[in-house]
């Protein structure tokens, strides 16, 4: 089976430098090029036709949601990852809906990064599993869903709790019964992916509702969830706040 190949935009030498070390003992991908600038690098894309993009949003010549939209005017078929240090609410969004498969967050780890890489390609698409996030789908995918909602409510996505919280919700969709045993299952499940202690995940989800909470967002929380009136300071606690994510995503499948 050939290598999938992989073209890496990013806005520095050191930046593609670092990305591509990612792939140098890869046994499925394979570098076919690079380049710093939009514009080179839309006309390479076009040339080279590779299987997978990692591109920056900011960027000299064309910026990343240009590239993005010249590539789909190019109906290449090309799966595409957002590695950037723009990480507000609005350019998340933004690329998500010109057609990025996923966005991650600068700085990133080589795990995180080669983990989404293998999503992509991942059969079985509609299938969640525990430790795996969602596949992405030709429209949304449950992982965009959720990463829409966790934005809406003001949760950044650079913060490690909007991840963790990210792989909760995945988890409890695959497995509810999973929410009666959080402290002991899903915590330690969530720490060993992301090589990290119980607690710390804990905290960091924690953290993540605190600020969506102190950046006043409860009206845009209770219209998303439906399900019941949060007023003042009255917050979810972590396992409530995953499982009314998690049930509003079993309900829209159902």
């Amino acid at each position: 089976m050939r290598k999938k190949t992989v073209f890496i935009l990013q806005d520095t030498k050191e930046s593609v430098d670092k990305v591509s070390k990612c792939f140098a003992d890869s046994e499925d991908y394979e570098v076919t090029g690079t380049a710093t600038d939009g514009i080179n690098g839309v006309s390479l894309i076009a040339d080279k036709k590779p299987d997978i993009l990692i591109t920056e949003l900011v960027l000299s010549g064309y910026d990343g949601l240009s590239v993005i939209e010249r590539i789909k005017e190019l109906k290449a078929n090309v799966k595409i990852i957002v590695l950037s240090a723009l990480c507000r609410e609005e350019a998340v969004m933004k690329a998500i809906s010109a057609g990025a498969d996923y966005f991650i967050a600068k700085p990133f780890s080589e795990k995180a990064l080669m983990s989404r890489v293998k999503e992509l390609f991942r059969e079985g698409k509609d299938l969640i599993k525990p430790f795996v996030s969602a596949a992405p789908l030709h429209s949304v995918s449950l992982e965009e869903k959720i990463s829409k909602i966790f934005i809406n409510v003001g949760i950044p996505p650079h913060i490690k709790g909007y991840v963790f919280l990210r792989e909760g919700v995945m988890m409890a969709v695959q497995d509810p019964e999973i929410i009666n045993n959080i402290t002991k299952k899903l915590y330690p499940m969530i720490g060993e992916k992301f090589s990290t202690s119980a607690s710390k995940v804990e905290r960091a989800i924690r953290h993540a509702i605190e600020v969506a909470w102190n950046r006043g967002r409860i009206e845009n929380i209770n219209n998303l969830l439906g399900v019941r009136a949060y007023v003042g300071a009255e917050k979810p606690t972590n396992g409530e706040f995953i499982a009314l994510v998690a049930d509003k995503m079993l309900l829209e499948k159902a």
